[in-house]
Protein backbone atom coordinates (compact mmCIF):
# COMPACT_ATOMS: atom_id res chain seq x y z
CA UNK A 1 0.00 0.00 0.00
CA UNK A 2 1.60 3.73 -1.10
CA UNK A 3 2.56 5.71 1.98
CA UNK A 4 0.82 9.46 1.84
CA UNK A 5 3.29 12.49 3.25
CA UNK A 6 1.52 12.15 6.47
CA UNK A 7 2.43 8.62 6.99
CA UNK A 8 5.85 9.27 5.93
CA UNK A 9 6.64 11.83 8.43
CA UNK A 10 4.89 9.93 10.97
CA UNK A 11 6.97 6.59 10.53
CA UNK A 12 10.00 8.32 9.09
CA UNK A 13 13.14 6.28 10.28
CA UNK A 14 17.08 7.31 9.80
CA UNK A 15 20.01 5.17 10.91
CA UNK A 16 21.44 8.17 12.79
CA UNK A 17 18.19 8.71 15.44
CA UNK A 18 18.00 5.09 16.28
CA UNK A 19 18.37 3.94 19.64
CA UNK A 20 21.84 2.39 21.29
CA UNK A 21 20.69 -1.30 22.55
CA UNK A 22 24.35 -1.99 23.99
CA UNK A 23 23.34 -1.07 27.47
CA UNK A 24 20.45 -4.04 27.29
CA UNK A 25 22.93 -6.57 24.86
CA UNK A 26 26.05 -6.88 26.42
CA UNK A 27 29.56 -5.92 25.63
CA UNK A 28 30.69 -5.96 22.23
CA UNK A 29 33.67 -8.08 20.64
CA UNK A 30 35.52 -8.46 17.88
CA UNK A 31 34.44 -11.18 15.25
CA UNK A 32 35.76 -14.49 16.88
CA UNK A 33 36.23 -16.62 13.36
CA UNK A 34 38.76 -13.82 11.98
CA UNK A 35 41.89 -12.49 12.90
CA UNK A 36 42.53 -9.27 12.39
CA UNK A 37 45.97 -7.37 11.20
CA UNK A 38 47.06 -4.11 10.22
CA UNK A 39 45.65 -3.36 6.90
CA UNK A 40 48.64 -2.31 4.58
CA UNK A 41 48.11 0.74 2.48
CA UNK A 42 49.53 0.37 -0.99
CA UNK A 43 49.85 2.10 -4.76
CA UNK A 44 50.79 -0.90 -6.49
CA UNK A 45 49.65 -3.60 -8.90
CA UNK A 46 47.33 -4.64 -5.64
CA UNK A 47 45.41 -1.34 -5.51
CA UNK A 48 45.02 -2.05 -9.44
CA UNK A 49 43.52 -5.24 -9.19
CA UNK A 50 41.18 -4.09 -6.37
CA UNK A 51 40.13 -1.21 -8.64
CA UNK A 52 39.32 -2.97 -11.99
CA UNK A 53 37.39 -5.31 -9.82
CA UNK A 54 35.11 -2.75 -8.17
CA UNK A 55 34.59 -1.04 -11.13
CA UNK A 56 33.73 -4.34 -13.56
CA UNK A 57 31.52 -5.06 -10.95
CA UNK A 58 29.49 -1.51 -10.70
CA UNK A 59 29.12 -2.00 -14.84
CA UNK A 60 26.76 -5.10 -14.35
CA UNK A 61 23.49 -3.91 -13.58
CA UNK A 62 21.32 -4.45 -10.13
CA UNK A 63 17.98 -4.79 -10.16
CA UNK A 64 14.62 -5.26 -7.95
CA UNK A 65 12.49 -7.14 -10.03
CA UNK A 66 9.43 -9.21 -10.66
CA UNK A 67 9.40 -12.57 -11.30
CA UNK A 68 6.56 -15.40 -12.62
CA UNK A 69 6.31 -18.43 -10.74
CA UNK A 70 8.58 -20.24 -12.49
CA UNK A 71 11.42 -18.02 -11.53
CA UNK A 72 11.71 -16.36 -14.72
CA UNK A 73 12.62 -12.32 -15.38
CA UNK A 74 9.43 -10.73 -15.60
CA UNK A 75 9.31 -6.91 -14.98
CA UNK A 76 11.27 -4.17 -13.17
CA UNK A 77 9.86 -2.95 -9.78
CA UNK A 78 9.87 0.94 -9.82
CA UNK A 79 10.52 1.59 -6.34
CA UNK A 80 12.62 2.83 -3.79
CA UNK A 81 15.16 0.62 -3.62
CA UNK A 82 15.43 0.27 -6.96
CA UNK A 83 15.76 3.69 -7.90
CA UNK A 84 18.50 3.89 -5.03
CA UNK A 85 20.77 0.92 -7.14
CA UNK A 86 20.19 2.04 -10.37
CA UNK A 87 19.92 5.98 -10.13
CA UNK A 88 20.97 7.63 -6.86
CA UNK A 89 21.78 5.62 -3.62
CA UNK A 90 22.62 9.27 -1.52
CA UNK A 91 23.28 12.30 -2.13
CA UNK A 92 26.66 12.01 -2.88
CA UNK A 93 26.62 8.65 -5.32
CA UNK A 94 25.01 7.63 -7.59
CA UNK A 95 23.83 4.06 -7.86
CA UNK A 96 26.62 2.82 -9.98
CA UNK A 97 29.18 4.44 -7.64
CA UNK A 98 27.72 2.95 -4.42
CA UNK A 99 28.52 -0.34 -6.10
CA UNK A 100 31.90 0.24 -7.13
CA UNK A 101 32.37 1.83 -3.36
CA UNK A 102 30.22 -0.97 -1.71
CA UNK A 103 32.53 -3.78 -3.77
CA UNK A 104 36.38 -1.82 -3.38
CA UNK A 105 35.48 -1.51 0.31
CA UNK A 106 34.33 -5.23 0.93
CA UNK A 107 37.70 -5.93 -0.99
CA UNK A 108 39.92 -3.99 1.63
CA UNK A 109 38.01 -4.46 4.58
CA UNK A 110 36.78 -8.33 4.05
CA UNK A 111 33.48 -7.90 5.09
CA UNK A 112 31.12 -4.34 4.78
CA UNK A 113 27.79 -3.62 5.02
CA UNK A 114 25.08 -2.11 2.54
CA UNK A 115 23.40 0.36 5.22
CA UNK A 116 20.00 1.49 4.50
CA UNK A 117 19.72 5.24 6.07
CA UNK A 118 16.54 7.02 5.28
CA UNK A 119 13.51 4.65 5.04
CA UNK A 120 9.78 5.04 5.58
CA UNK A 121 9.64 2.72 9.18
CA UNK A 122 12.20 1.02 11.20
CA UNK A 123 14.00 -1.81 9.35
CA UNK A 124 14.23 -3.41 12.61
CA UNK A 125 10.43 -4.40 12.10
CA UNK A 126 8.58 -7.01 10.34
CA UNK A 127 7.04 -4.73 8.27
CA UNK A 128 7.34 -3.71 4.54
CA UNK A 129 10.25 -1.01 4.69
CA UNK A 130 11.10 0.95 1.40
CA UNK A 131 14.73 2.02 1.60
CA UNK A 132 14.72 5.79 0.26
CA UNK A 133 18.74 6.32 0.44
CA UNK A 134 22.09 3.89 1.41
CA UNK A 135 25.53 4.26 2.16
CA UNK A 136 28.58 1.56 2.97
CA UNK A 137 29.27 1.33 6.26
CA UNK A 138 32.62 0.25 7.85
CA UNK A 139 32.02 -2.83 10.44
CA UNK A 140 34.22 -1.87 13.66
CA UNK A 141 31.83 -3.91 16.40
CA UNK A 142 29.95 -7.04 15.94
CA UNK A 143 27.65 -8.32 19.13
CA UNK A 144 25.36 -11.07 19.06
CA UNK A 145 22.37 -9.75 16.78
CA UNK A 146 23.78 -6.55 16.13
CA UNK A 147 26.74 -4.62 14.67
CA UNK A 148 28.30 -1.27 15.20
CA UNK A 149 29.12 0.69 12.33
CA UNK A 150 31.28 3.71 11.26
CA UNK A 151 28.97 5.43 8.74
CA UNK A 152 29.24 8.71 7.22
CA UNK A 153 26.56 10.89 8.27
CA UNK A 154 25.55 13.74 5.67
CA UNK A 155 23.59 15.69 8.07
CA UNK A 156 26.62 16.25 10.18
CA UNK A 157 29.26 16.08 7.16
CA UNK A 158 31.38 13.52 9.36
CA UNK A 159 31.24 10.02 10.26
CA UNK A 160 29.70 8.51 13.26
CA UNK A 161 29.52 5.34 15.01
CA UNK A 162 26.01 3.43 15.16
CA UNK A 163 24.43 0.27 16.36
CA UNK A 164 22.05 -1.18 13.94
CA UNK A 165 20.53 -4.71 13.89
CA UNK A 166 22.23 -7.51 11.75
CA UNK A 167 18.87 -7.55 10.39
CA UNK A 168 18.21 -4.46 9.28
CA UNK A 169 21.71 -4.07 7.48
CA UNK A 170 22.96 -6.45 4.54
CA UNK A 171 26.68 -7.70 5.85
CA UNK A 172 28.49 -8.48 2.88
CA UNK A 173 31.64 -10.49 3.10
CA UNK A 174 34.10 -10.95 0.67
CA UNK A 175 34.39 -14.27 -0.90
CA UNK A 176 38.10 -14.73 -1.45
CA UNK A 177 38.73 -13.19 1.87
CA UNK A 178 41.44 -16.71 2.31
CA UNK A 179 42.91 -15.21 -0.22
CA UNK A 180 42.86 -11.55 -0.35
CA UNK A 181 41.88 -10.53 3.60
CA UNK A 182 43.71 -13.07 5.74
CA UNK A 183 46.82 -12.23 7.63
CA UNK A 184 49.21 -14.93 5.64
CA UNK A 185 46.96 -14.62 2.72
CA UNK A 186 48.76 -14.50 -0.80
CA UNK A 187 47.72 -10.63 -1.54
CA UNK A 188 48.72 -9.43 2.15
CA UNK A 189 52.16 -11.08 1.49
CA UNK A 190 52.38 -9.46 -1.44
CA UNK A 191 51.51 -6.02 -0.52
CA UNK A 192 54.33 -6.69 2.60
CA UNK A 193 57.14 -7.61 -0.11
CA UNK A 194 56.43 -4.83 -2.51
CA UNK A 195 55.82 -2.35 0.86
CA UNK A 196 59.53 -3.59 2.08
CA UNK A 197 60.74 -2.89 -1.80
CA UNK A 198 59.19 0.47 -2.09
CA UNK A 199 61.43 1.01 1.33
CA UNK A 200 64.69 -0.20 0.01
CA UNK A 201 64.07 1.88 -3.67
CA UNK A 202 63.30 4.55 -1.75
CA UNK A 203 66.65 4.50 0.95
CA UNK A 204 68.94 3.96 -2.78
CA UNK A 205 67.43 7.06 -4.01
CA UNK A 206 67.47 9.29 -1.06
CA UNK A 207 71.08 10.92 -1.79
CA UNK A 208 72.73 9.52 1.30
CA UNK A 209 76.95 8.87 0.74
CA UNK A 210 77.20 5.69 2.85
CA UNK A 211 80.50 6.73 3.52
CA UNK A 212 83.13 5.15 6.46
CA UNK A 213 85.73 7.36 7.38
CA UNK A 214 89.33 6.08 8.68
CA UNK A 215 91.14 8.18 11.07
CA UNK A 216 94.70 7.22 11.55
CA UNK A 217 94.53 7.13 15.70
CA UNK A 218 92.74 4.61 17.56
CA UNK A 219 88.94 6.31 18.72
CA UNK A 220 88.05 4.13 21.51
CA UNK A 221 88.45 7.24 24.38
CA UNK A 222 85.79 9.22 24.72
CA UNK A 223 88.12 12.65 23.91
CA UNK A 224 89.14 10.94 20.51
CA UNK A 225 85.06 9.94 19.67
CA UNK A 226 84.50 13.88 20.09
CA UNK A 227 87.67 14.27 17.32
CA UNK A 228 85.94 12.42 14.92
CA UNK A 229 82.69 13.47 15.70
CA UNK A 230 84.08 16.84 14.93
CA UNK A 231 86.00 15.96 12.12
CA UNK A 232 83.13 14.28 10.38
CA UNK A 233 80.81 17.92 10.73
CA UNK A 234 83.44 19.45 9.35
CA UNK A 235 83.35 17.80 5.84
CA UNK A 236 79.67 17.91 6.14
CA UNK A 237 80.04 21.46 6.20
CA UNK A 238 82.35 21.23 2.87
CA UNK A 239 80.18 18.95 1.35
CA UNK A 240 76.62 21.06 1.42
CA UNK A 241 78.50 24.71 1.53
CA UNK A 242 80.47 24.28 -1.07
CA UNK A 243 79.35 25.01 -5.01
CA UNK A 244 80.68 21.96 -6.25
CA UNK A 245 80.15 19.77 -3.09
CA UNK A 246 84.08 19.33 -2.75
CA UNK A 247 85.97 18.43 0.36
CA UNK A 248 89.31 17.59 1.33
CA UNK A 249 90.81 14.72 3.80
CA UNK A 250 94.18 14.16 5.49
CA UNK A 251 96.39 12.05 3.78
CA UNK A 252 96.32 9.84 6.76
CA UNK A 253 92.42 9.58 6.50
CA UNK A 254 90.83 7.18 4.37
CA UNK A 255 87.33 7.25 3.14
CA UNK A 256 85.41 3.34 2.05
CA UNK A 257 81.94 4.37 0.19
CA UNK A 258 79.41 1.24 1.23
CA UNK A 259 76.62 2.35 -1.19
CA UNK A 260 76.85 -0.59 -3.82
CA UNK A 261 74.16 -2.67 -4.89
CA UNK A 262 73.00 -5.27 -2.72
CA UNK A 263 71.19 -7.80 -4.06
CA UNK A 264 67.72 -9.13 -2.63
CA UNK A 265 65.31 -11.73 -3.68
CA UNK A 266 62.45 -9.05 -3.06
CA UNK A 267 61.53 -8.38 -7.15
CA UNK A 268 61.81 -12.13 -7.60
CA UNK A 269 59.39 -13.25 -4.54
CA UNK A 270 56.73 -10.16 -5.34
CA UNK A 271 56.37 -12.02 -9.28
CA UNK A 272 55.87 -15.39 -7.78
CA UNK A 273 53.60 -14.29 -5.27
CA UNK A 274 51.85 -12.13 -8.34
CA UNK A 275 51.40 -15.40 -10.23
CA UNK A 276 50.60 -17.20 -7.53
CA UNK A 277 47.96 -14.64 -7.16
CA UNK A 278 46.34 -14.97 -10.34
CA UNK A 279 46.59 -18.85 -10.25
CA UNK A 280 44.46 -19.10 -7.64
CA UNK A 281 41.66 -16.60 -8.72
CA UNK A 282 41.82 -18.68 -11.94
CA UNK A 283 42.39 -15.98 -14.03
CA UNK A 284 45.79 -14.79 -15.87
CA UNK A 285 47.57 -11.63 -15.98
CA UNK A 286 46.20 -10.45 -19.64
CA UNK A 287 42.85 -9.37 -18.10
CA UNK A 288 44.28 -6.84 -16.05
CA UNK A 289 46.99 -5.47 -18.24
CA UNK A 290 44.03 -5.16 -21.21
CA UNK A 291 45.33 -8.38 -23.55
CA UNK A 292 42.46 -10.57 -22.64
CA UNK A 293 40.34 -12.13 -25.15
CA UNK A 294 36.74 -13.05 -24.84
CA UNK A 295 37.11 -16.56 -23.52
CA UNK A 296 39.58 -15.46 -20.87
CA UNK A 297 37.04 -12.08 -20.08
CA UNK A 298 34.27 -14.29 -19.53
CA UNK A 299 36.10 -16.74 -17.54
CA UNK A 300 37.05 -13.87 -15.24
CA UNK A 301 33.56 -12.88 -15.06
CA UNK A 302 32.07 -16.04 -14.20
CA UNK A 303 35.03 -17.24 -12.06
CA UNK A 304 35.45 -13.10 -9.87
CA UNK A 305 32.54 -10.85 -10.70
CA UNK A 306 29.75 -13.14 -10.48
CA UNK A 307 30.84 -14.61 -6.63
CA UNK A 308 30.95 -11.15 -5.69
CA UNK A 309 28.03 -9.94 -7.46
CA UNK A 310 25.85 -12.90 -5.97
CA UNK A 311 27.28 -12.46 -2.77
CA UNK A 312 25.41 -8.80 -2.63
CA UNK A 313 21.98 -9.65 -4.20
CA UNK A 314 21.56 -12.48 -2.07
CA UNK A 315 22.30 -10.70 1.15
CA UNK A 316 20.25 -7.74 0.10
CA UNK A 317 17.70 -10.01 -1.30
CA UNK A 318 17.48 -11.96 2.12
CA UNK A 319 17.47 -8.42 4.31
CA UNK A 320 15.99 -5.71 2.59
CA UNK A 321 13.10 -7.99 1.05
CA UNK A 322 10.18 -9.49 3.39
CA UNK A 323 9.18 -13.25 2.99
CA UNK A 324 6.04 -11.93 1.75
CA UNK A 325 7.48 -10.12 -1.19
CA UNK A 326 9.88 -12.84 -1.94
CA UNK A 327 7.03 -15.33 -2.14
CA UNK A 328 5.16 -12.83 -4.14
CA UNK A 329 7.86 -13.39 -6.85
CA UNK A 330 10.16 -10.30 -5.91
CA UNK A 331 13.74 -10.37 -6.00
CA UNK A 332 16.79 -8.16 -6.08
CA UNK A 333 19.44 -9.59 -9.57
CA UNK A 334 22.03 -8.37 -11.56
CA UNK A 335 21.66 -8.47 -14.97
CA UNK A 336 25.25 -8.74 -17.39
CA UNK A 337 25.37 -7.34 -20.93
CA UNK A 338 27.28 -9.89 -22.97
CA UNK A 339 27.49 -7.58 -25.71
CA UNK A 340 30.00 -5.37 -23.46
CA UNK A 341 32.89 -7.86 -23.91
CA UNK A 342 32.97 -8.76 -27.24
CA UNK A 343 34.30 -7.14 -30.93
CA UNK A 344 31.79 -5.94 -34.06
CA UNK A 345 31.96 -9.21 -35.56
CA UNK A 346 30.96 -10.92 -32.61
CA UNK A 347 28.25 -8.67 -31.79
CA UNK A 348 27.03 -9.02 -35.70
CA UNK A 349 26.94 -12.95 -34.84
CA UNK A 350 25.04 -12.32 -31.66
CA UNK A 351 22.80 -10.16 -32.96
CA UNK A 352 22.11 -12.95 -36.07
CA UNK A 353 21.36 -15.49 -32.90
CA UNK A 354 19.22 -13.68 -30.99
CA UNK A 355 16.77 -12.41 -33.72
CA UNK A 356 16.89 -15.72 -35.90
CA UNK A 357 16.40 -17.95 -32.67
CA UNK A 358 13.30 -14.84 -31.36
CA UNK A 359 15.32 -13.80 -28.21
CA UNK A 360 15.78 -10.30 -28.91
CA UNK A 361 13.70 -8.03 -31.50
CA UNK A 362 15.58 -5.74 -34.07
CA UNK A 363 15.06 -3.02 -31.71
CA UNK A 364 16.13 -4.51 -28.47
CA UNK A 365 19.18 -5.30 -30.77
CA UNK A 366 19.74 -1.75 -31.73
CA UNK A 367 19.58 -0.31 -28.25
CA UNK A 368 22.39 -2.63 -27.30
CA UNK A 369 24.70 -1.20 -29.95
CA UNK A 370 23.43 2.36 -29.74
CA UNK A 371 21.11 2.57 -32.52
CA UNK A 372 17.84 4.54 -32.68
CA UNK A 373 14.89 2.16 -32.75
CA UNK A 374 13.21 2.27 -35.97
CA UNK A 375 9.07 2.79 -36.86
CA UNK A 376 8.26 -0.43 -37.73
CA UNK A 377 6.10 -2.55 -36.47
CA UNK A 378 7.69 -5.81 -37.15
CA UNK A 379 10.66 -4.23 -35.55
CA UNK A 380 9.40 -4.71 -31.95
CA UNK A 381 8.36 -8.55 -32.84
CA UNK A 382 9.68 -11.57 -31.48
CA UNK A 383 10.28 -13.25 -35.36
CA UNK A 384 12.73 -14.41 -37.07
CA UNK A 385 12.76 -12.45 -40.32
CA UNK A 386 14.72 -15.54 -42.37
CA UNK A 387 11.59 -17.81 -42.24
CA UNK A 388 9.10 -14.84 -42.53
CA UNK A 389 10.48 -14.02 -46.02
CA UNK A 390 10.17 -17.20 -47.46
CA UNK A 391 6.21 -17.78 -46.13
CA UNK A 392 5.42 -14.30 -47.17
CA UNK A 393 6.67 -14.93 -50.41
CA UNK A 394 4.73 -17.89 -51.07
CA UNK A 395 1.95 -16.68 -49.19
CA UNK A 396 2.16 -13.71 -52.58
CA UNK A 397 2.73 -16.24 -54.69
CA UNK A 398 -0.99 -17.88 -53.87
CA UNK A 399 -2.58 -15.13 -53.74
CA UNK A 400 -1.72 -14.16 -57.57
CA UNK A 401 -4.58 -14.91 -59.67
CA UNK A 402 -3.64 -17.66 -62.16
CA UNK A 403 -2.81 -16.16 -65.64
CA UNK A 404 -4.33 -18.32 -68.37
CA UNK A 405 -2.54 -18.73 -71.68
CA UNK A 406 -4.79 -18.82 -74.70
CA UNK A 407 -3.79 -21.17 -78.04
CA UNK A 408 -4.12 -19.40 -81.58
CA UNK A 409 -6.73 -22.54 -82.30
CA UNK A 410 -8.86 -21.59 -79.47
CA UNK A 411 -9.07 -18.24 -80.69
CA UNK A 412 -10.27 -19.08 -84.16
Amino acid sequence: MPYTFLDRLQHAWNAFTSRDPTEEIGMSYYRPDRLHSVYYNDQTIVTTIKNKIAVDCAQVDIRHVKRDKNGNYKKEINSHLNQALTTSANVDQTGRSFVQDLVQSMLDEGCVAAVPIDTNISPESNGSVDIYTLRVGEIVGWFPKHVRLNLYNENLGKKQQVVLAKSAVAIIENPFYSIMNEPNSTLRRLTRTLSDLDKINAETASGKLDLILQFPQSLRSPVKQQQAESRLTQIEEQLQNRKYGMAYIDATERITQLNRPIDNNLWTEAQDLTNMLFNQFGVTQSVFDGTANVNQMTYYYNRIIEPILTAIVEEMDRKFLTKNARSSGQKIVYIRDPFKIVGVTEIAEMAKIFTSNEIMSSNEVRGKIGLPPVDDKRANQLVNKNINKVEDSLLAAKEEPPVTIQNEDDEE
